[in-house]
């Protein structure tokens, strides 16, 4: 009896130790795949981040990872971008992944402010609630850095984000991305990407006196910075209707094409961000981009050319553009951008054009295009009107039509830049 008794407590120790053993096992393998899945969606968010530009804004002029602090521009003042990184004090350290969500997709921070548009809310809305947290869990992983910043550096009344509740029920209603069934696999990736993360619009949509998208204009080009973002509808002159698909492509890899060079606030989304997606998610953006309706036609013609601005500007051009540009204003690919048939060139606004004339410009260099043209400023050469006329030439050679500048603009656009340090 004391024998069976022995045996049976044996038998049930050991069934014991095998269910002990075997959660063991089970647990260990829950948490071998929260691992996989946790990294997986690290890895995720920190190519996520690459394409929402994220260090663009972040990080500010002392070089710390996204410990914020990097002045953004507005047309009402200057914001400065918040500390994003996992500093429990001064950055996101302690927010819940709802309030994260939140104030990413909703404009509203963790301390129930309002956020303001600066931050690009309005297009992260479209971005699921998985790939905003694989941002998140991203973020997590990164250097916490110490770093208070003062983000609102507004003038009144812009100053007061309660102004925000009224601004969002006029201009923000949230609407996360929905493919379209009738658009290709391709097209719905790129619309996603490009309406979302990429938030391209931000840059490239003209604004209403109140900061908020014309959406009847969108990607048809808008100042900013001291430039002015490109029209990226197919418009065969002004957008980008001219461009192959490789053109395109090409362009977001590596900065460059056989017809433009990135330079300005793009040379930095090239940098730090298009230049390392992914083939297939390039292409994707391509096919969304090609299918953007371009405005109606321009009827202009150009001006002829013994108009007397557009006999000055060419001598000046023979001077002073053409050992790079050429003669017939093709330049040479890779190293200086064509002025034929360029966007930049014939945009209605030629802010950009004569960014480059009076200040000069760098374009980007990247590892697949390491070679960064620059180009010498003829500010301090050129006066109002010289620099006037020489641009008018440009935009109305070589097939290019456009308006004519003249020397008030140039005064403008020069006292402008003269303000920026940027």
């Amino acid at each position: 009896m004391r024998k069976r008794r022995a045996v049976l407590c044996m038998s049930m120790a050991l069934a014991a130790v095998g269910v002990v053993t075997a959660c063991a096992y089970a647990a260990q393998d829950n948490q071998v795949a929260r691992d996989s899945e946790d990294f997986s969606a690290i890895e995720r968010g920190h190519y996520l981040t690459i394409v929402g530009d994220c260090a663009a804004c972040h990080t500010g002029p002392d070089g710390k990872p996204l410990a914020g602090g990097r002045p953004i521009e507005t047309p009402f003042g200057y914001l400065r971008s918040p500390n994003i990184t996992p500093d429990r004090q001064t950055g996101i350290g302690q927010w819940s992944d709802d309030e994260f969500v939140s104030a990413m997709s909703k404009g509203v921070g963790r301390d129930g402010r309002h956020l303001y548009p600066g931050m690009p809310y309005t297009y992260y809305d479209k971005v699921d609630r998985k790939d905003l947290l694989a941002i998140r869990a991203y973020l997590q992983t990164i250097a916490p850095v110490r770093k208070a910043v003062d983000v609102n550096q507004l003038h009144f009344p812009f100053n007061i984000r309660a102004s925000m509740i009224a601004w969002d029920a006029l201009f923000f209603h949230p609407a996360p991305f929905k493919p379209k069934a009738e658009k290709s696999a391709d097209w719905n990736r790129g619309a996603y990407l490009v309406e979302g993360l990429m938030h391209c619009g931000a840059c490239h949509t003209p604004k209403n006196v109140l900061g908020a998208d014309e959406a009847s204009a969108t990607f048809k080009g808008s100042p900013l910075q001291g430039w002015f973002a490109p029209n990226l509808t197919t418009d065969q002159a002004k957008g980008v209707g001219a461009w192959s698909d490789d053109d395109l492509i090409t362009f977001l890899k590596t900065g460059h094409n056989r017809m433009a060079d990135a330079s300005g606030p793009m040379a930095e989304v090239v940098a730090r961000s298009t230049s390392q997606m992914t083939d297939a998610d390039l292409r994707a953006v391509t096919t969304y981009l090609r299918d953007q309706t371009p405005p109606p036609p321009s009827m202009a013609t150009p001006l002829a050319p013994d108009d007397g601005a557009v006999k000055i500007g060419a001598a000046i051009y023979r001077d002073e553009c053409s050992a790079c540009h050429k003669a017939d204003g093709h330049g040479v690919a890779g190293l200086f951008p064509a002025l034929a048939h360029a966007p930049f060139v014939v945009s209605d606004d030629p802010t950009s054009l004569l960014h480059v004339v009076l200040r000069g410009g760098q374009s980007v260099a990247t590892d697949a295009a390491p070679t960064s043209p620059a180009m010498p400023p003829f500010g301090w050469l050129l006066t109002d009107e010289q620099a006037a006329a020489v641009v008018t030439y440009i935009r109305n050679s070589w097939g290019n039509v456009a308006s004519k500048v003249d020397a008030d603009t140039v005064a403008h656009e020069r006292a402008d830049l003269a303000k920026r340090t940027d």
